[in-house]
């Protein structure tokens, strides 16, 4: 997409349809050329006609701080790795990538973002006197408010969980196999938030590195009234940063807190199972006894001896349930 600074909508021109080799006005014209998932042949359009280099995907995903933030002359080359929603919902991170010369603004990404184009419908109602910087903070004001907003609804569901983890049980017996289950899905839920929070500091860090590099390097061509923006965008992104280390130590702490449930419902399944085997013995062994039928045996011979041996079974199995009760285990 082509946006230039005249308040006209953002066009997709022909030439990056079909690769031709004229027709470069309107590119040498835009003031932010977006390329999403770009061909071989969009790009060399794309680099004829605003007469800078376009990244490879490949180049953009390198981690080395030399890899993500270079200067030639005046045209910046910057990448961060971003985080969006794919299309089941789960958190994704892409490479994004940006080229910025005093003239130009390049975006250079392999997904499908919509705060792109929630920004470029906005773009394109400035009408005249933007420049590249400008698009380029303003792009990253979008960024910062879209990490914010996802920052926030991660919140918001980390409250949602941290009252299932910890909301007081019925009187009732539970289920153990309902209450496992629930746990379980907590846990991937707890799991399932750190992800998302991991990409966004990954984004944060990102774009925070590329603040201070752009308003160092390019001092001396950014306009005089843009420069407090860097400014407040650098504080805004402290501001996020701190606020996604305090949600990550809440889901450390969920996590921890989810994974001492799960150990609690198993040790009550095990002394569940001990109780069982220990208040088995006695009847057992009662039984053992009196199932020798020794000949000499003094109960053979009484009139009441099975009746007996019944009765001495279940008080063999009702004293240590009763023992067990009063200790508290059971």
């Amino acid at each position: 997409m082509l946006y230039v600074n005249s308040g006209t909508a953002p066009r997709r021109p022909a030439v990056l349809d079909h690769g031709a080799e004229g027709g470069h006005s309107g590119l040498s014209s835009a003031v932010w050329i977006d390329l999403c998932n770009p061909t071989e042949a969009e790009r060399a359009a794309a680099e004829r006609g605003s007469g800078m280099a376009v990244p490879a995907k490949a180049d953009l995903a390198e981690i080395e701080s030399s890899s993500r933030l270079s200067v030639v002359g005046d045209v910046l080359t910057l990448s961060t790795p971003m985080t969006y929603r794919g299309s089941d919902g789960e958190s994704m991170v892409a490479p994004l990538g940006f080229v910025l010369s005093p003239r130009h603004l390049l975006t250079v990404r392999f997904a499908d973002m919509p705060l792109f184009d929630s920004y470029g419908g906005r773009f394109a109602t400035i009408g005249t006197g933007a420049s590249s910087v400008a698009a380029f903070l303003g792009l990253l004001e979008t960024i910062i408010d879209h990490l914010a907003d996802v920052l926030e609804h991660v919140g918001t569901d980390l409250g949602t969980l941290s009252r299932q983890i910890f909301q007081p049980g019925d009187s009732k017996r539970h289920n153990a196999a309902m209450a496992d289950k629930q746990l379980r899905l907590t846990l991937r839920d707890v799991g399932l938030a750190g992800e998302r929070v991991s990409n966004i500091r990954d984004s944060l860090l990102g774009v925070n590195r590329i603040l201070m590099y752009v308003g160092d390097v390019a001092a001396g061509w950014i306009p005089n009234e843009l420069l407090p923006r860097f400014t407040t965008l650098r504080h805004d992104v402290t501001s996020l940063t701190d606020y996604d280390n305090q949600i990550t130590n809440k889901i450390q702490f969920l996590l921890d807190a989810t994974l001492g449930f799960i150990n609690i419902e198993q040790a009550q399944g095990i002394k569940v199972l001990t109780v069982v085997s220990v208040v088995g013995v006695p009847p057992t062994l009662m039984a053992s006894i009196y199932g020798m039928n020794f000949k000499n045996m003094p109960e053979l011979q009484w009139e009441h001896g099975y009746a007996y041996g019944i009765v001495v079974i279940i008080l063999s199995a009702v004293l240590p349930l009763i023992w067990f009760k009063n200790r508290g285990w059971i």
